[in-house]
């Protein structure tokens, strides 16, 4: 049995997520300047959110919750686990392709549920225009999360993370195919998506073919597999849905305010940099490890790997939040503020991503917590908390939105990130040992959060001292790339003066099996 590494492995998920990210930054420029701010961006953005939202609620989100655990499992004691995994294809793709022929027919009805303040002006024809040119993008990419799964639950995880960056690759290049040859830059986008969809299903296709997992297509069929698989799914399909009302909460909120969709996609292209780069490698590697070493009983393993987990996450994502939240300006405007995207856009996307800042840390820890209840195929008790999350976003998202604009929605989802964390910290003591961080986690946990405000006070300083570079044309590029190493190396020697990390260790931890 092919064994799992566990930092390993969130290296090289992480590597290839940073890429992807990276591109999707590289993406929002493009956008943003040749598109930019207002109702064509607001109306791209309301599109493109529906297949993502209905792939994290199918795929990325509930379904696979459920099948990794129970294919990990499987795979660990050899129990015919590509039977389960076809089994799992065929209802997936059955399920997925009424949906989809379901939205293409009812989409004004979708539009309107998830972005209602665009009734009555043009952005609300344009965005049904665009849904149904990109839902279709759902069946291949959910498709694909499965064949992701399976791969990450074997221990594969180098293309299962790389097929991401095909959407990005095609998109920006199609974005500039269109500008070249003077046509519409947002139709290139849009019909740029589905073509994405299939290119990413091929690649883990082919990738699972090679690792020995052979799945065809056919039939569906209801076995005690696919029911409890489904009885897993469903509560997990609660929590999923839970969030995704968090997230069309913010939208419908965002929506009754001109250009402030557009403005909170932006930030939330920022955060989710060092959100998919730590936090989702960590959930994607913890999982299938987590419930292959409950399979085998090493309860010392798991506590370990959990452990190390929370530890990495929090070494990478503190130091960037503090970021988010000392340097936002210098941040978007260098990054954003071109073309049709002006000063005043930079402002308010610059506000927005230091309140999503402050819950970074939220955001990353749920993504380690999490596993601990999937793994062991409860899937209840984060949709339990998940709605309590849910019921606090609503009343803070709503209630402050007459008083202080769209940015309720920014502080909304911050506030509702540390609740869940809470919640779900709390629900695991009764795990017993296994969900407790170790004594070495706390330790370092202190001396990572001393290093990281060093660093925030290093990078006040350097960015009062380089305003006016930062401001200049061409010099402001090279200006941001000093301003982030000098933010690099200020947290690199405080964390090593302070005994945060030790970069020998860390070789050696990559270096040995987990």
């Amino acid at each position: 049995m092919k064994p799992i590494k566990l930092i390993s492995g969130v290296m090289t998920v992480g590597f290839w997520t940073l890429a992807s990210r990276v591109l999707g930054v590289v993406r929002e420029v493009m956008i943003l300047a040749l598109i930019g701010p207002g109702p064509v961006m607001d109306a791209f953005v309301a599109a493109f959110r529906l297949p993502n939202m209905f792939r994290r609620f199918f795929a990325e989100g509930a379904f696979n919750a459920a099948f990794v655990p129970m294919f990990s499992k499987k795979y660990e004691g050899e129990e015919d686990p590509l039977v389960f995994a076809r089994d799992a294809l065929n209802g997936l793709a059955f399920c997925l392709l009424i949906l989809t022929a379901l939205a293409l027919i009812f989409m004004p009805a979708l539009v309107y549920a998830t972005a209602g303040g665009f009734a009555g002006d043009a952005r609300f024809d344009l965005t049904v225009g665009f849904g149904r040119i990109v839902f279709p993008y759902i069946l291949l990419i959910s498709l694909a999360a499965l064949f992701s799964g399976a791969l990450n639950a074997a221990g594969y995880f180098a293309a299962a993370a790389a097929a991401p960056v095909l959407l990005n690759i095609l998109v920006c290049s199609a974005m500039t195919i269109g500008y070249v040859l003077g046509g519409e830059i947002i139709l290139w986008l849009i019909w740029t998506v589905p073509l994405a969809g299939v290119a990413q299903l091929a690649v883990v296709w082919v990738a699972a073919e090679r690792a020995g997992i052979r799945l065809r297509p056919g039939r569906p069929r209801w076995t005690p597999d696919m029911k409890r698989l489904l009885v897993v799914a469903i509560p997990a399909a609660l929590a999923g849905g839970v969030m995704q009302v968090n997230l069309l909460v913010g939208q419908q909120v965002a929506s009754h305010f001109d250009s402030a969709v557009g403005w909170l996609y932006a930030a939330d292209r920022l955060y989710q940099l060092p959100l998919g780069v730590v936090g989702i490698a960590v959930g994607i590697v913890l999982l299938p490890d987590l419930s292959r070493r409950l399979k085998a009983q090493d309860d010392a393993g798991a506590r370990n790997a959990f452990s190390r987990a929370g530890e990495l996450s929090l070494a990478i994502t503190v130091p960037c939040a503090v970021a988010l939240v000392v340097i936002p300006l210098p941040l978007v405007s260098v990054l954003f503020e071109r073309g049709a995207t002006t000063r005043a856009d930079s402002q308010a996307i610059a506000l927005a991503v230091a309140i999503y800042g402050l819950g970074l840390p939220a955001f990353v820890l749920q993504k380690v917590l999490q596993p601990l209840f999937f793994a062991r195929e409860d899937t209840r008790s984060p949709f339990h908390y998940a709605v309590w999350a849910m019921v606090l976003n609503a009343a803070v998202a709503i209630g402050l939105a007459p008083v202080i604009g769209w940015t309720a929605s920014a502080i909304a989802t911050t506030l509702a990130g540390w609740t869940m964390v809470a919640q779900l910290a709390y629900g695991a003591r009764k795990m017993g040992e296994v969900a407790h961080f170790d004594a070495r986690f706390f330790t370092r946990l202190w001396r990572i959060v001393a290093a990281s405000a060093v660093m925030g006070g290093v990078l006040w300083g350097a960015q009062e001292l380089m305003m006016p570079v930062l401001s200049m044309s061409y010099v402001r590029y090279a200006a941001l790339a000093v301003l982030i190493a000098i933010g690099i190396v200020a947290y690199a020697v405080a964390g090593q003066m302070l005994g945060a990390f030790g970069m020998a260790e860390l070789r050696g931890i990559v270096r040995r099996r987990k």
